[in-house]
């Protein structure tokens, strides 16, 4: 016999106190002054269930019962809140949370990929631009001045978007901020150590040309188009094809690029493709050799599509919440 799930979360025991230290992950050490918030995801929104500050040793203590149900021990340390789960059955005394030192300039072992996913249809351009960031220093790079990540919006695009950030599995949303100068934008959001990634989407009238601008060359951005769609320009380098979704992949020389597009479709699903103009529909003409090279750089990009089919799905909770 089933029981729904609220049942038996009622049957589980609530826990009594938590407890723990909080560590400094820059400095391998107990860290005092660490805000430490109880909280838990409730129909109504967080609720607070307690709060304490680490002592000198690192140590906190909340003497509070948990209801039945998941919670979440939120520390806040130079600025920047990290986020635990405690899954109803784990232990709730000795708990160790981490918190890192930050800084406002980028660590050297932080490295940020940046794809722009071009769709064209016959009535819009959809344009989805990912940043996968992996930041392999013990830092958290926090910079609200300029923000963690800078981007160009063509001109036609929304200036009202919103990011979707992932850095433990479930996404939230962040609003995309005007930079310090006319066509630049900026997302405020700490890159804590580990891998974090920013998802954007947005339409234009339908064109046979798109143009762009990016910060970084290192690495360089990445053009993707579905199989059915092929671009051509100055300064562009044509990867091949990923062998999973048949994406092409495209890379540019310098900080812009205009390319022109031929062809229509999308890598959401086979009914939205449409054959290139000139082509007859069925099985794809194309029967190019991949360069092996896409096929070790790309794991980032299946991401992406996979990314971009589950963001309308239904966000389960897992161990860890931004």
């Amino acid at each position: 016999m089933r029981f729904p799930l609220w049942v038996v979360l009622a049957a589980l025991p609530a826990f009594s106190a938590v407890n723990g230290i909080a560590v400094n992950g820059t400095t391998g050490q107990p860290q005092a002054n660490v805000s430490i918030n109880l909280v838990q995801p409730g129909a109504n929104g967080m609720q607070a269930l307690g709060n304490s500050k680490t002592g000198a040793d690192g140590s906190f203590n909340i003497d509070v019962n948990i209801p039945p149900g998941p919670a979440l021990l939120q520390s806040t340390y130079a600025g920047v809140t990290y986020t635990q789960a405690i899954p109803p059955g784990t232990p709730t005394t000795g708990v160790r949370v981490s918190v890192f030192e930050a800084t406002a300039e980028p660590p050297a072992e932080m490295t940020t990929e940046h794809l722009v996913l071009i769709e064209p249809s016959a009535t819009e351009l959809r344009i989805s631009e990912t940043f996968f960031t992996k930041n392999q220093s013990n830092l958290t790079y926090q910079d609200a001045a300029n923000g963690t990540v800078r981007l160009y919006l063509p001109q036609g695009a929304p200036t009202d978007l919103k990011v979707t950030i992932d850095s433990t599995g479930v996404p939230i949303q962040r609003p995309v901020q005007k930079g310090k100068q006319a066509g630049q934008f900026k997302i405020d959001y700490p890159l804590k150590p580990g891998e974090t990634r920013f998802d954007l989407s947005y339409t234009l009238p339908a064109s046979a040309t798109f143009s762009g601008k990016v910060f970084s060359t290192n690495p360089p951005t990445k053009l993707v188009t579905p199989g059915s769609v092929t671009l051509s320009g100055n300064g562009l380098t044509d990867l091949g094809q990923e062998q999973t979704t048949q994406a092409r992949v495209y890379s540019f020389t310098g900080n812009s690029f205009k390319v022109e597009i031929l062809g229509v479709g999308s890598i959401r699903g086979p009914e939205a493709v449409a054959p290139v103009a000139g082509e007859e529909s069925g099985a794809p003409k194309c029967c190019e050799e991949v360069p092996a090279r896409v096929n070790t750089q790309m794991s980032w990009i299946l991401g992406l599509s996979l990314t971009i089919l589950l963001l309308g799905g239904t966000i389960l909770f897992r161990r860890g919440v931004a």
